[in-house]
């Protein structure tokens, strides 16, 4: 009987140290963990104020009046969903045409909210509302314009690039 009680106590002090290990790497593991998150949640935040300057490079584009200097900001196999057009516009040359016309009304976006989305070190997803403040050619009479936006922004050889887009006038509440 005694062999048993010494076997059970050398059984039960094996079994504590063998859970003071396992919570011991389980909390070193956690620890590691949440370090790695920080990690990446800084570099989500400067991430996501780099995309965030991405819209704002585009909207310069825009005010610049070039349809090829805005097409320059999107991949050449991108596709646009234009708000002022029912066709769906792909490839760089298609884009340039959507903006040739549009730039005519000279816009300028504003954003109105951003929910920015950042995938990982190549990919990331803006969307959310803006307006634009829009010029008739004809006849001056200013407008606005709110609509949805989202862009999806790959880097490719190191510059973030438009890959889709789309924008449709905001509905009525409703």
């Amino acid at each position: 009987m005694t062999r048993t009680i010494r076997t059970s106590t050398r059984t039960r002090v094996v079994l504590a140290v063998a859970a003071a290990l396992a919570a011991a790497a389980a909390f070193t593991a956690g620890v590691g963990a949440a370090q790695a998150g920080d990690d990446r949640g800084r570099r989500g935040r400067a991430a996501e104020s780099e995309i965030a300057g991405l819209f704002d490079a585009w909207n310069a584009a825009l005010r610049g009046g070039e349809p090829a200097g805005v097409a320059e900001r999107y991949a050449g196999d991108a596709v646009l969903l234009p708000t002022a057009s029912p066709r769906i516009r792909s490839g760089r040359p298609e884009i340039a045409d959507y903006f040739e016309h549009f730039l005519r009304k000279r816009p300028r976006g504003e954003r109105i909210r951003s929910v920015i989305t950042v995938l990982d070190a190549d990919s990331a997803i803006d969307a959310g509302l803006y307006r634009f403040h829009l010029t008739d050619p004809r006849t001056g009479a200013a407008t606005v314009l709110d609509a949805r936006y989202s862009f999806e922004y790959e880097k490719r050889g190191g510059t973030w690039l438009i890959v889709n887009h789309h924008s449709s006038t905001l509905p009525a509440e409703g």
